[in-house]
């Protein structure tokens, strides 16, 4: 079964959609008011008022492609195989894969073709983090002997420009031009189920067989008093930003909120990361967010742990977020605002009820096959996904295929989840943490390897880091790991492999690993797993052997 090439890599464990003006039905970089004068509005005979910021040729070409003003929508097949409601991740490869296996396809959009990982998400998000690791690399110079000036500038709206012209690149892949061409049938506008199986959209009635609900999540609001008002950025209004705010806040420490906060500080913003939880990163390993705490510290970003904030005021042309921590009422001054905190599912207007589709504050309820409360009707990506990243969305958006078309019976409970944090070092994680093992009533063996032992780390400056796996007590079986290093995103996918073709971590230990590189920390990792196996005399000649050959 072939699939298309997607546009994006990671989504960030929470991708987001540019946010539609309830309102007015308009879309907005901030909700409704421009904050640019460079911004543009274009209407369609068909859709909402789109408002993109600025509206320069990047931004230009990136509508031209996922949202074209002039777009006409096909007379509706009599009947299709699959319905698709929203062209995110989930939908577009729902859309593109059944249409090459010969289905008959409608895909429905209202918004951007891409969905949040290409428009407000992945995509962006990587250009801006790419660019702050370039500008640390520049500050870190010196350490490999390149001297360079103390205070290199940044132009924070090159940035910004180079991050526009690669997104508008990549849109391409997701152009409803394209999509036309694979022979689906593309619907610019709102669509809402009328019953069991139909769908209309722009007073056209799509008859099906079966339809999967794709119109993902956007970013929570949170009832601060005096919020809404301060015109607080969301991931969904962060990438709209034409100028470096001198101070900023991001409230939530999660993986959106550190990986933005990191890469303002390095940009030469001033930086606080309010957090409600004890530490950063709170999901994540505890040692591993240790580590990526220390970076940050280090790198001048001044973290706030078990914060609550109680409002927002204007004070001429700042706002001052007022917050209590440890009992003590405190204050902030700041020049922007970055809320990174949970998601709500897109169910308005779809009418579910109409459908017989039941859904819920966390989205739309499905079972382990990605049906729906009606068997015809499924779900896929971040609407029906505990995990809400863009290649889940993939995975099921597959699964669903199988499903829906083929009359497979595939679980989404036995995909293996790997996920990435992509601040400077990664934490990328697959499987069981130690504590979901042992709340399963498994006993867990850890083994870590530090990379301050690793060559290859050593000469890169980048010790910091570990590669921590957990096997189940007495056996080599992968319950799960987890890695801290710059490129760790890269590396989990050894282990992942490992676990879905239940390979034990001690055979890890004869796969060859290049000399040097920090994957070798995975090998070793495998060696101590393998020598806790052995006698104690095959174990003392071996220690002996390893300690000659170092």
């Amino acid at each position: 079964m072939r699939f298309p090439r997607r546009s994006v890599t990671h989504c960030d464990h929470e991708p987001t959609a540019i946010p539609l003006n309830r309102a007015a039905d308009t879309f907005s970089p901030t909700g409704g008011e421009e904050r640019d004068e460079g911004a543009r509005s274009m209407g369609s005979s068909h859709g909402p008022v789109l408002l993109v910021t600025p509206w320069d040729e990047s931004n230009q070409q990136l509508v031209a492609n996922v949202h074209p003003p002039d777009w006409i929508n096909p007379k509706p097949a009599t009947r299709y195989n699959l319905v698709v409601i929203g062209a995110g991740t989930a939908g577009l490869i729902a859309a593109a894969g059944a249409a090459g296996l010969g289905a008959k396809v409608a895909l429905i959009e209202k918004h951007l073709l891409g969905g949040d990982c290409l428009n407000v998400g992945c995509v962006p998000s990587k250009a801006l983090l790419r660019a702050a690791r370039a500008s640390a690399d520049v500050r870190d110079a010196g350490e490999f002997g390149i001297s360079l000036p103390s205070d290199p500038p940044l132009d924070f709206k090159k940035v910004m420009e180079r991050m526009r012209k690669l997104r508008a690149e990549i849109s391409r892949n997701d152009s409803a031009v394209r999509y036309r061409q694979m022979g689906v049938d593309v619907f610019i506008g709102a669509g809402k189920f009328t019953s069991p199986e139909t769908v209309e959209v722009e007073g056209q009635t799509l008859r099906f067989r079966n339809a999967v609900i794709t119109t993902g999540t956007r970013a929570a609001v949170l009832p601060i008093p005096g919020l809404a008002e301060a015109r607080a950025l969301t991931n969904e209004t962060v990438f709209s930003l034409m100028e470096l705010p001198r101070r900023l806040a991001v409230i939530g420490a999660g993986p959106i909120g550190c990986e933005l906060a990191q890469a303002f500080r390095r940009f030469g913003s001033e930086v606080t990361l309010l957090e409600a939880e004890p530490r950063i990163l709170p999901r994540e390993d505890a040692d591993a967010a240790a580590i990526v705490s220390r970076v940050f510290d280090s790198e001048g970003l001044r973290m706030l742990s078990g914060v609550s904030v109680g409002r927002v005021e204007q004070t001429g042309g700042s706002r001052r977020i007022h917050f209590t921590r440890e009992g003590q009422a405190e204050t902030l001054d700041v020049d922007e605002i970055l809320v990174s905190v949970g998601r709500i599912p897109n169910v308005e207007g779809l009418d579910l009820a109409a459908a017989g589709v039941e859904h819920s504050k966390q989205g739309v309820t499905v079972n382990d096959f990605l049906q729906t409360t009606h068997p015809d009707i499924y779900a896929a990506g971040d609407i029906c996904s505990a995990h809400k990243f863009t290649h889940v969305a993939d995975a099921m958006a597959r699964l669903v295929i199988q499903n829906a078309l083929f009359g497979g019976r595939k679980k989404v409970s036995s995909l293996i989840i790997p996920w990435c944090t992509y601040t400077d070092p990664e934490i990328a994680h697959v499987g069981l943490h130690e504590h979901d093992a042992r709340k399963r009533g498994l006993a867990v063996k850890t083994f870590v390897q530090r990379f301050d032992e690793v060559d290859r780390a050593i000469l890169d400056g980048e010790t910091g880091g570990l590669v921590k796996v957990r096997v189940r007590e007495g056996t080599d079986r992968i319950l799960g790991a987890t890695i801290v290093t710059r490129h760790a995103g890269e590396m989990i996918g050894e282990i992942t492999v490992a676990i879905a073709g239940k390979m034990g971590l001690a055979k890890l230990a004869n796969v060859i690993h290049p000399y040097p590189t920090q994957a070798e920390a995975i090998k070793k990792v495998a060696d101590a797993c393998n020598r806790t196996r052995l006698t104690p005399l095959v174990r003392k000649l071996l220690d002996q052997w390893l300690s000659w050959i170092r």
